[in-house]
């Protein structure tokens, strides 16, 4: 897509989140700063009709319950109905077997149009032995480009592996993007954000793989350009949002620093 920001900030498309309990208030500013309209309903009596007036779906087990998975896969299949991309945040897989399961029970119930995670959630999603700390990833024994690309694959989807280099495939191209800062990982929430704001980018792009390399992009840089304004991650965190309500498709272009592999 030409100018990705653009059109988002003209669309200004309805976000539905059912979302960490620990980073929904980052979640809601941060979409709102890209120039989307977040909202965030996670009771069963209206999570589907919620989903049924927005433009994208983003599902986040960071602090997951079971009613809270029924109302993911509710939602979900809402989604999949209306034909509206969803995002998973498969934060934290690969850390308890609960986890596990249940980022398995909502990829087997519905059609989830983009995985995202760190190396070893993603990894663990794939099938490949990693352990999670928390919610930090670990290393893993495979080769992430092809975890990335071989679960894409089979789940007919778009991947986001995101660590020091971004890994975006969706089975047939992949991307290595190499924007951001290592600040962004001084606070909690970021890899939240990214997930929203992939959400975000999906609503107006069909193009879930292009899509999701413009959102690591364009986020990136504005890591980048607070990173250089702040003293640590309390400024760091208020120049981000800054940033990112200040970004244009012309600052961005330049500074993009992405390859299709």
């Amino acid at each position: 897509m030409k100018d990705p920001l653009k059109t988002l900030r003209e669309t200004r498309p309805l976000i539905h989140h059912i979302t960490n309990w620990v980073t929904i208030y980052d979640c809601a500013n941060i979409t709102r700063a890209f120039g989307a309209l977040p909202v965030m309903a996670h009771a069963r009596e209206e999570c589907a009709d919620m989903t049924g007036i927005a433009s994208a779906l983003v599902i986040n087990i960071g602090t997951l319950t079971s009613e809270l998975i029924d109302c993911m896969i509710i939602s979900a299949a809402a989604a999949n109905k209306k034909g509206t991309p969803v995002v998973l945040d498969a934060v934290g897989v690969g850390a308890t077997k609960f986890r596990d399961d249940m980022a398995a029970k909502i990829l087997n119930s519905a059609r989830v149009d983009i995985i995202k995670g760190n190396y070893s959630e993603v990894a663990k999603l794939a099938g490949e032995h990693a352990q999670t700390k928390g919610v930090e990833a670990t290393s893993i024994d495979a080769d992430p480009l092809q975890v990335a690309k071989a679960l894409a694959g089979s789940r007919s989807c778009t991947v986001v592996m995101t660590g020091k280099e971004d890994i975006i495939s969706d089975g047939k191209r992949t991307y290595i993007v190499r924007n951001g800062h290592e600040r962004m990982g001084s606070i909690v929430g970021t890899g939240c954000m990214a997930a929203s704001i992939i959400g975000s980018f999906a609503s107006v792009n069909s193009d879930h793989c292009d899509a999701a390399k413009d959102t690591l992009c364009y986020f990136g840089v504005a890591g980048e350009l607070a990173a250089a304004k702040s003293e640590g991650p309390g400024t760091f965190k208020m120049y981000l949002y800054d940033e990112v309500a200040n970004l244009t498709d012309e600052k961005v272009k330049p500074l993009m620093d992405f390859e299709e592999l």
